[in-house]
């Protein structure tokens, strides 16, 4: 397991986005989505896509609408873009008011299981899910509205 932080990346009054800073690495797992895929010229339309979705989340709020349902019917993980596209962000939805973004990458098979690199991105979206739902019964961390209060100091095992 590695040890990995959840770093604020933007807000509104009605939804927090936040991404994933895995331990020993020099970016987020957001910050690596978007610098793998901004200077990929065929997929700047996916990308932008992504990223106006994000937007339309940070203002409006948190919906399942906005997502494709990805991972296990319990956790919050979901993938971007709803519609169709080759490019894939995957995140989880912890609340209708808090989003952690993963990474993602090219989906060029009928499910994310069939790719490696999809799979594991998914898997650690689920153990995150985990760790943060066993801090949140403990009370290390609280959700409080659109903040995840207590975060700054906490590490999870993913």
């Amino acid at each position: 397991m590695t040890k990995a932080r959840i770093e604020y990346v933007a807000s509104s009054d009605k939804a927090t986005l936040y991404t994933i800073w895995f331990e020993g690495k020099t970016m987020s797992e957001f910050a690596d989505f978007y610098a793998k895929f901004s200077a990929v010229s065929d997929l700047k339309e996916d990308l932008n896509t992504i990223l106006l979705a994000l937007n339309k989340i940070i203002e409006n709020g948190v919906y399942e609408r906005y997502f494709r349902p990805e991972g296990k019917m319990n956790d919050g993980v979901c993938a971007l873009p709803i519609e169709s596209g080759k490019l894939r962000l995957y995140c989880n939805r912890l609340s209708q008011q808090i989003l952690i973004a993963g990474n993602g990458g090219i989906k060029e098979t009928k499910t994310y299981n069939e790719n490696n690199e999809l799979s594991n991105y998914v898997l650690v979206l689920q153990r995150l899910d985990k760790s943060i739902k066993a801090a949140l019964k403990k009370g290390d961390i609280i959700i409080e509205e659109t903040e995840l209060k207590g975060i700054d100091e906490k590490e999870f095992d993913v």
